[in-house]
């Protein structure tokens, strides 16, 4: 699966790519090919089940997390600030039209919001 250009964000630092497939079979794209990176799957939360196990509904959404210590650490320890967004995240959610996205954190923007410009550049972790 490779992705599409990117679209512009609606909402600052956010960046949206449409996926033409299923939450699920673009969750489990997106999560083989993360591991085939070498980093880590923590955890994928289905927040559609979720709202189902409390009485509600909640049109598909999938959180994958993930990540790789060796990365991660060197940028929390330049600006420990990044903690609040590291490891990280993407979401796989369907809109109220049936169309996909895949969002995530635009990365320049998380490094701007933590004052992490003058960090160490951690080339090639997880390769």
């Amino acid at each position: 699966m490779t992705l599409p250009a990117l679209a512009a964000p609606a909402v600052e630092g956010l960046i949206s790519v449409p996926s033409a497939d299923t939450v699920a079979n673009t969750a489990g794209e997106l999560e083989r090919l993360v591991k085939a990176r070498g980093l880590n799957v923590f955890t994928v939360v289905d927040h559609a089940a979720g709202a189902v196990s409390v009485g509600m509904s909640l049109r598909p959404a999938m959180l994958i997390i993930f990540g790789n210590p060796k990365g991660g650490t060197p940028l929390m320890q330049c600006a420990p600030s990044m903690g609040l967004d590291l490891p990280l995240k993407m979401l796989v959610r369907e809109d109220e039209n049936g169309r996909v996205w895949i969002e995530y954190n635009d990365p320049a923007w998380v490094a701007a919001r933590h004052h992490a410009g003058a960090c160490p550049s951690v080339e090639g972790v997880g390769h």
